[in-house]
């Protein structure tokens, strides 16, 4: 049973609060707004800051700086966070991997990749994206559709094996099944429940009082981790799924915070 009063309220990106790689609706907007009235909010996801602003930053209307302060930015899967601060935002810490990381996790995905068949020759944008703290793999580029992106692995077997192999290659590193078609890689331990562990101590609010919402709370999800953390989670199938269950905690939020 999520608990039903949050002090915070943090989302997955894609396929949670908006279609992948697309900016969130309006409806969307209206509700992220609302919420930061009432709770703090936190996006964290395995896209990079300018994915965010993209997707949500730029689409939020009507909201103001306070408002904005109560917004906690985690790209890269928590790697990263930023907060608004004297009307900019602000990085506050980002796990990077070093050169060497960085070589060895690309040779390795991309070598992988191709021996099992999964180097697409069609693709939109790049397959392969250096993010600083995390270098994610897309089977089919950054920019592909997404109906085309839902096709590529349906039961999610294609991510599976070429996660684990590419794992098997790099034991000082973290690899994660990412997106629909994409496999995220990061510092050993750095993941979606490092990120909320940080975000618990800079923020003060304990874990007990976050709610987290996501659509891959599976155990080969990379939204499970903040499940297994124990944060109490709420799996949703799409955004509009996100927007309902919005719908209905606003109201009990603004009830107590009255």
């Amino acid at each position: 049973m999520a608990t039903l009063h949050p002090q915070l309220v943090a989302f997955d990106l894609d396929d949670t609060l908006a279609p992948s790689k697309s900016p969130i609706d309006p409806r969307m907007a209206e509700l992220l707004v609302r919420l930061l009235g009432v709770a703090q909010v936190c996006v964290i996801s395995g896209g990079q800051f300018a994915q965010f602003t993209m997707q949500v930053i730029d689409n939020l209307t009507d909201v103001d700086s306070k408002a904005l302060t109560r917004l906690h930015l985690m790209p890269t899967c928590g790697t990263q966070y930023y907060r608004y601060e004297d009307s900019a935002w602000t990085q506050v810490y980002a796990e990077n991997l070093t050169d060497d990381q960085k070589q060895r996790a690309l040779a390795a995905v991309e070598e992988t990749a191709k021996a099992l068949g999964y180097w697409e020759s069609e693709t939109w944008g790049p397959i392969l994206e250096d993010r600083g703290s995390q270098i994610t793999f897309s089977a089919l580029g950054q920019a592909a559709p997404v109906a085309a992106k839902t096709q590529w692995d349906v039961d999610g077997a294609k991510k599976t094996a070429l996660r684990e192999a590419v794992q098997a290659l790099l034991p000082d590193l973290e690899v994660r099944s990412g997106g629909s078609t994409s496999v995220d890689i990061t510092r050993r331990g750095i993941d979606k429940a490092y990120g909320m562990n940080r975000l618990a101590e800079l923020t003060g609010i304990s874990l007990d009082d976050m709610l987290f919402v996501g659509d891959r709370l599976d155990e080969n999800g990379n939204d499970y981790p903040v499940k297994a953390l124990g944060v109490d989670c709420v799996a949703v199938e799409g955004w509009e799924d996100t927007a309902s269950f919005l719908e209905a905690l606003i109201p009990t939020l603004q009830t107590v915070s009255s």
